[in-house]
This record gives C-alpha cells, structure tokens and sequence, in this order.
C-alpha cells in the first residue's frame, strides 16, 4: 500500500470514528426527546431543555470542529473520495454538506435555539389543551426570528424558504413544488365536487360511539405485529401527537393518540408511524452507527407512512382480512356491519378542520395551506401574531370549514413548535411518491393485493426492505424514486390512485 493509501485509510478510520461518536451523541439526545415527549414531569421541562441543549451544543462541536474540517478536506481529495466504496463516499459528501452548512452557525446560537425549543413543544402542549395561541405567541416569534437568522447566515436559495426545505427535501425547491401541488389541484379539486355533488355517500353512523381505550391499545398493537414491526427493537407509547423517534435500528420507539370517542385516530395514527418504524428497523447494517443510518428525506419517509397507512391500511383488502379482527377487540359495536361498509365509512370525503384525521383526498389541501402560510412567513415576512386570521381565511377558502378554536386551528400541530418550517410539504410528496411506489410494486408482486386480502403483509414489506428501506440515507431520495420506477417524481400516480379509488367509493361514473 501506497503512502498516500496508508493516509487516505487512517483519515478514513478516525472520520468514522468522529461520525460515530456524534451518532452515539444523537442518540442519547433521542432518549431524552422521547422522554420529554411521553410523559416527563411538567415542571422539569426547562431545566431538562437546558441539559438538552448542552449535549446537543456538544454533538455540534464534534461535526463542525477543526478536527472534522481536517479529515473532509483528506478524504474530499478527487483521488481519495473516488477510491471510496459506495457508502464511505456517500458518507463522506453528505457530512461535508452538514459541516459546510453548521459551520456558519455559531455554536452558542445553535444552543440557544435547541433550548428555546425543546422547551416551545412543552409549552406548545400546554397551550393547545388550553386554546392559548397568545400565551404560545412569544415562543413562536423567537422560533420563526432564529429560521430568519439561520438563513441569512446559510444564504438564501432561490427564495429564503427554499433554504428551509433543503433541510427536509433536499433538491426540491418551492418552483417543483408550485408545480406539482398545482398538477394535484387540477385533478382533485374537481373529483371532490363530482363526490360532493353525485356521491353516493357512505354511512358512517356506526363509527360514532365510545371505544375502549384497553381495546384500541390491544388492536393497535396487533396490527403492528401483522405489518411486521419488531416489539423486541421497539415500542408503542402514548403522547399528544403521535410521532416515531429512531434511536437505532434495535430501538425504534412509535407513540400515538388514543380518542374515547374515534377509534380511527389511534388506529391510523399508529399504522402511519408503523410504516416510519419499518423503514428505521430494516436499515442496512453497515450503515448502523453512521449518520446514514435513517431515512433519506422526510418525502421518502412520510412515502413509507402514508403507504401503509393509507394504500394498505384503508384498502378494502386490508379490511375483508382485519374487520373480523376489529369485531372481536370491540364486541357490540359493529354487529350489522360488513367489511365492505366500514371500508367505504373509513374512507369517507368531507371537508375537515383537523390534518391527521382529514381523508386521503383533502388531505393534501392540509398540506398546501401550511405550505403556503410558511412560504408567507418566510418570503413574504408574515407575522406571527397575524397566523390564526391568515390560517382561518385559508381553511374557509380551500375547505369551506373555519375551526371553532386555535387549538382546532392553527395550534393543531406540534411542527412549528419544534421549528420544523419546510417539513409539511414532505407530507404530499410522500402521497405522491406512495403512489409511485406502489405501481410498480403491484407489478413487481401481482398478487399483492390477494396476499394483502389474506394478511400476508410480509411480501410487501420485504419487497420494500429491498427497494427503500435498507439503502438508508446511502441513497439520495431521486435515485431511491428514479431506480424503483425509472422515472423523477409524478403527480399523475398519485392522481390516478386517488381518481380510481374514489369514484369506486362513491359509484361516480
């Protein structure tokens, strides 16, 4: 071996054991996350948030330290980088984009904001239960004041929003998305007024009622066992707002939300952060320990979510299988009702306040409205004090619904809390990426839907294991959609799901 080799390989152990180091550090700070999140005391949420914020400040300092500057300026050498395999290589550029973007930050800053939100999603909760947008205000200005200063320091993309997304989505700018939510907008808008106006709609009587809280734990976790979720790597929790925090692929923990009142909350929300699960818990494992070792964007991601809440979760497969089931967590209340009913009651279309219970057609009219209000916060210079007006217009112009209250309103989401501004777009791009997913996988497995209609989730789920989940972030999220279907992202799939599936529903012509 060469010197320059010997150097190359040296240069190349102690960045993996730099990176590494800084995973251990992510995941403890997912402990505590989880923690604060499910059930810490109340009272100890500032002075945890400070603790927070002092083992983040150290992670910071490790992947922007002169040390890591040293190494990726060795192993970003044209020679070197292109004698790396194909995961050091990816290793190496995605941590230099990380470093280039952190070193701009002041560590202090980044510290600050850790602080400043780790304690805004407490108070956030507090201030949802109590429909208390003005008490949340100050949190909110600062959070939004911080993005603002972060993207001056960053540099503005084509527009200061664009930066945002990058985070989340990165290759996707506000023009891809302009143009894509408008292609979803010409084809649904249309098909919900044909529901509106011919449909037949179904009945949904029998979802109203009280369900068990013990009976839609039992269930929930049934249903995770059947899609194939490990309970020796993981866990189900309960918290305000359902979410999947991976710490590693052996310790990949879901929470969702149980309603007295809708037994669909929990049992959607719960199959949603399933599907995140999966994909956390099927990495490769020589990714594990390096930060390559997620999911690729949040796109692909939420992709993997909505698919199997959605294209498995709310099939009529997926219920001829599981109503029995359902029948005998909750005895009595679904006695004179068929399959075929409570497939078509669950998939009901109607205009809605809340996003996490809004229908696979108008939920991504959810998702612009957020979009639209984040590129006016940060484009356009929006207040927030003014959100709740602007949130509430919005809703009454793309759904024809106004929320009675903030908390139904613009206080419905914990997203903004923790500051993730350019995260909701992720949402539709991970419907139309589903969408995407799932037609060449009814190619590539054509008796998906007999084996979905027995309960034999497993195909699916390795067939996905193969395609999307153990690349982790070794892949970019175009090369993940480009060398499943051959093609960049489309709207088209998505739209002609949803036409198909809906005009079956309501017997539209």
């Amino acid at each position: 071996m060469t010197e320059p080799q010997t150097q190359a390989q040296d240069a190349l152990k102690r960045f993996r054991n730099l990176t590494g180091k800084i995973k251990h550090y992510e995941e403890i700070l997912g402990v505590a996350f989880w923690d604060m999140r499910t059930g810490a005391p109340r009272k100890g949420i500032d002075l945890r948030s400070e603790a927070y914020g002092d083992l983040a400040s150290e992670s910071f300092r490790l992947s922007t330290s002169d040390e890591m500057g040293e190494l990726l300026a060795q192993l970003t050498q044209p020679d070197t980088l292109n004698g790396l395999g194909r995961v050091d290589r990816r290793l190496v550029e995605e941590t230099q984009k990380e470093y280039e973007r952190n070193r701009k930050l002041p560590t202090e800053l980044y510290r600050e904001y850790v602080v400043l939100t780790s304690q805004s999603e407490s108070a956030w909760e507090g201030a949802k239960a109590d429909n208390d947008f003005q008490g949340f205000v100050p949190y909110l200005e600062k959070i939004i004041g911080y993005n603002r200063r972060f993207i001056e320091l960053w540099g503005a993309k084509d527009t200061p929003y664009d930066t945002l997304l990058d985070l989340y989505e990165p290759g996707m700018f506000t023009a891809d998305l302009d143009r894509l939510f408008g292609e979803l907008r010409t084809r649904l808008v249309p098909l919900a007024e044909a529901i509106s106006r011919e449909g037949d709609r179904p009945d949904t009587s029998f979802l109203v009622g009280t369900f068990d809280k013990e009976a839609q734990k039992a269930f929930s976790k049934f249903i995770l066992n059947e899609m194939g979720y490990d309970f020796d790597a993981g866990r189900l929790d309960e918290s305000v707002h359902p979410f999947m925090t991976g710490l590693n692929p052996g310790d990949v923990r879901i929470t969702t939300r149980y309603l007295p009142d809708d037994i669909m909350s929990a049992l959607f929300g719960t199959i949603h952060e399933g599907g995140h699960a999966l994909y956390e818990q099927n990495l490769d494992p020589e990714l594990y320990g390096t930060p390559l070792c997620t999911g690729t964007s949040n796109g692909i991601h939420e992709s993997q979510s909505r698919l199997w809440e959605n294209m498995v979760g709310r099939s009529r497969e997926f219920w001829h299988r599981y109503f029995p089931e359902l029948k005998k967590h909750f005895p009595g209340k679904f006695e004179n009702v068929s399959a075929e009913a409570f497939y078509r009651a669950i998939n009901v279309v109607e205009p809605s306040l809340i996003r996490i219970e809004a229908d696979e057609l108008t939920y991504n009219l959810h998702i612009m409205i957020r979009y639209e209000i984040e590129k006016m916060l940060f484009n356009e210079g929006l207040s927030a004090r003014d959100l709740p007006e602007v949130w509430n217009a919005k809703y009454k112009e793309a759904l024809g619904v106004v929320p009675p209250n903030d908390s139904q309103g613009v206080l419905q989401d914990v997203h903004w809390s923790g500051g993730a501004f350019g995260y909701f777009p992720s949402y539709s791009l991970g419907n139309m990426y589903a969408a995407q997913i799932m037609d060449v996988a009814r190619v590539k497995l054509p008796s998906l839907d007999e084996q979905i209609g027995a309960g034999q989730l497993h195909p699916l789920k390795g067939w996905l294991t193969e395609q999307v989940y153990r690349y982790g972030k070794s892949l970019r999220p175009a090369e993940i959609i480009r060398n499943i279907s051959g093609q960049e992202l489309q709207s088209s799939y998505l739209c002609d799901y949803l036409e198909r599936k809906y005009k079956d529903i309501y017997r539209l012509k």
